[in-house]
């Protein structure tokens, strides 16, 4: 984890160290899923508020293009085989 993040996010949130450092860790290990990751996840969670696919893949889809590391366009048939094999 980078010192100086953690610092930064000490000193503009008046967090203690121990407690920015905690912050970081979470928000990188948030963001550090891989896209499948991603859409596996999204789509269980989708599920279990009764979403339909044919809204599910566009959530996703839509979703991919505001992560941190883009990963491109997603085509709704990608998303299926990452979810379904």
């Amino acid at each position: 984890m980078d010192p100086e993040l953690v610092a930064h996010v000490a000193t503009s949130t008046g967090l203690p160290g121990p407690v920015a450092a905690r912050v970081v860790a979470d928000v990188v290990a948030y963001f550090s899923e891989t896209t499948e990751e991603y859409v596996r996840r999204r789509h269980r969670e989708l599920q279990a508020r009764e979403k339909r696919n044919a809204e599910i893949w566009t959530v996703i889809a839509d979703e991919l293009t505001r992560r941190p590391v883009a990963s491109g366009p997603v085509s709704e048939r990608r998303l299926r085989r990452i979810v379904y094999g």
